[in-house]
């Protein structure tokens, strides 16, 4: 594992499981626009307006860490849409400023993309497969990938799948947080039938963004689990390996919605490489949920320990 490691949008989703399992060997510089969300030896927050990327990139100059992992990014789908020039300054211009530090400074990248890069015609897409997004937030996810390629440092384009977990740190946008307090009161959830996804868990995820941050693979990765399924699929499955009736979740089409962004149909990710690269394993469903479910257990009990 790499050392001294930054690792920007540190009050989302992803970048808490990053921080809640990385090992006392790491040394995280978490950068957010608002609080600390994790006080522990090993971990120093800094407060950073994301803007153009101009304050983290000169952070990055400053630290000169061994690698920076990027989770930072506007990933509301229909939000960018409505606000593009907000998406292109947050996804694609802080992406930019964030590559050439690091190019500049020899750190290693590794960069979450997106599988909505994809137009969702085919599906169990490869590394190789051509990009065509349908919508405003992919177009931003592919021209970021264009940045950091052009910077010509030492990264990896890690594609994320839709991911499953739960907030372990901050809020972040979990739709299975969402889900269990419907469930819990016993209250439907739609959720759309006709969208194909890889789903992978976040605590899987974090630990394979941290493991590609001290790994000598370059290039485009995908990060996703191992079981291709619809989205109602995938919620059911959920929700019977919790015990909630299967009957709460219910297919809904999401077409009639006003201001939704397209969304591709099937975006499933072949994630053969990880499998054959990494030695963190990926997850099916079920394994992958019981991951998440253990990592927030012990988040939980090791924010009761004091520091």
């Amino acid at each position: 594992m790499a050392r001294k490691i930054v690792v920007t949008g540190a009050g989302g989703f992803v970048a808490g499981s990053i921080l809640a399992q990385a090992g006392p060997e790491a040394k995280l510089h978490a950068v957010t626009r608002g609080k600390p969300l994790l006080e522990r030896p090993g971990i120093v927050w800094h407060a950073v307006d994301p803007g153009d990327g101009t304050p983290v990139a000169e952070l990055i100059h400053s630290l000169r860490p061994d690698a920076v992992i990027h989770t930072a990014a506007i990933a509301d789908i229909d939000y960018c849409e409505a606000h593009r020039d907000e998406a292109e300054r947050v996804n694609v211009a802080y992406t930019r400023a964030v590559a050439r530090a690091c190019a500049a400074t020899g750190a290693r990248l590794v960069h979450c993309s997106t599988d909505t890069v994809f137009d969702g015609e085919t599906g169990l897409y490869p590394e190789d497969a051509p990009v065509h997004p349908l919508n405003f937030y992919g177009e931003t996810k592919v021209r970021a990938e264009q940045e950091v390629r052009a910077a010509g440092t030492n990264a990896v384009v890690a594609r994320v799948a839709l991911v499953m977990g739960l907030p372990v740190l901050g809020v972040g946008n979990s739709f299975l947080a969402k889900m269990i307090a419907a469930f819990k009161e016993g209250r439907e959830v739609g959720v759309p039938p006709n969208e194909i996804r890889s789903a992978v868990d976040v605590a899987t995820l974090g630990l394979a963004l941290l493991e590609l941050a001290g790994h000598p693979f370059t290039g485009t990765m995908h990060l996703s689990g191992n079981d291709r399924q619809s989205r109602v699929d995938l919620v059911r499955r959920v929700a019977r390996h919790l015990g909630y009736p299967e009957s709460l979740v219910v297919p809904k089409d999401p077409g009639n919605i006003p201001g939704r962004a397209p969304r591709p149909r099937d975006v499933s990710l072949d994630n053969t490489l990880a499998r054959r690269t990494l030695s963190t394993p990926m997850a099916g469903t079920e394994e992958g949920l019981d991951r998440v479910l253990a990592l927030e257990r012990k988040t939980r009990r090791g924010a009761q320990d004091p520091v």
